[in-house]
């Protein structure tokens, strides 16, 4: 699947979004030293500055620590580590950090709470980088399942989950399956997020790769306008990442399109 880096690509959404996604679920001051830890993380991580990245989280987790073994701030913090440590590939890193954190959030919050969904869809993640598609299967549909029943079939979040579990089919080859699932991700994130939101455009990218690999370019190349064309409204026709999107719909492909319109009428 072609993809380009602009906004809330798979690893950005969890960049920027996992990293303060149990904040609003455990009680806190302003200006906390935990806090403050997990904030500097995010903006060495926003600046690419990876080690000290992970000091920041080293040292929110050792915080964290100090609230008691099943502190949620304790997960929080071992999710935002183990992640640093999956977009950088220390994968071996990663997945024991990522088990603690969700024992912690079963045990506090129980089996089915959303926040638990997160942690699942981010080892889901995990798995699927390491090749591990039937382990990764399991996990991105029991977050589904938990987002679906406790945030309703049409929240962002089960979109989310309908996108990665997509992502996963087309990785292996099972198109028939993933488009479906695309499209239930399109049209919830159309309505809840509105048609020019980023991450309409993510969903309209993987659609136009699907289509693309299946020999259908003339289906696949107004899903690639139309994602370009948000990503250009909201960031702009000179951000670094636009050409490479661009590249996307080069001139060759033409000759491609045109081949396969032929074999349509024949």
């Amino acid at each position: 699947m072609l993809k380009c880096n602009i906004g809330l690509n798979r690893v950005l959404t969890l960049r920027l979004v996992t990293f303060l996604a149990f904040w609003p679920t455990v009680a806190m001051t302003e200006d906390s030293l935990w806090e403050t830890h997990l904030r500097e993380a995010v903006r060495f991580q926003e600046l690419g500055r990876y080690p000290e990245a992970e000091r920041a989280c080293l040292a929110a987790v050792k915080e964290a620590e100090r609230f008691g073994s099943n502190d949620l701030r304790l997960a929080t913090s071992l999710n935002n580590l183990a992640l640093l440590y999956k977009i950088q590939a220390r994968y071996s890193e990663a997945e024991p950090i990522y088990q603690r954190a969700v024992g912690i959030m079963e045990k506090s919050l129980g089996p089915d709470h959303p926040s638990l969904a997160s942690i699942l869809n981010n080892i889901a993640e995990l798995d699927r980088s390491l090749g591990k598609y039937t382990e990764a299967e399991v996990l991105y549909k029991r977050a589904l399942v938990i987002r679906e029943a406790k945030l309703g079939p049409v929240h962002p979040e089960v979109a989310q989950s309908l996108n990665s579990l997509a992502s996963l089919y087309f990785d292996r080859g099972q198109m028939a399956q993933a488009k479906p699932i695309f499209l239930r991700a399109l049209a919830i994130r159309e309505s809840a997020l509105g048609p020019e939101h980023p991450e309409v455009a993510t969903t309209l990218n993987n659609l136009a790769g699907l289509d693309r690999a299946q020999g259908k370019p003339w289906q696949a190349e107004p899903l690639y306008q139309r994602a370009l064309a948000i990503w250009q409204k909201i960031f702009g026709s000179d951000h670094p990442d636009i050409a490479m999107c661009q590249n996307n719909f080069r001139p060759p492909d033409l000759g491609e399109f045109w081949m396969s319109r032929f074999r349509r009428s024949v």
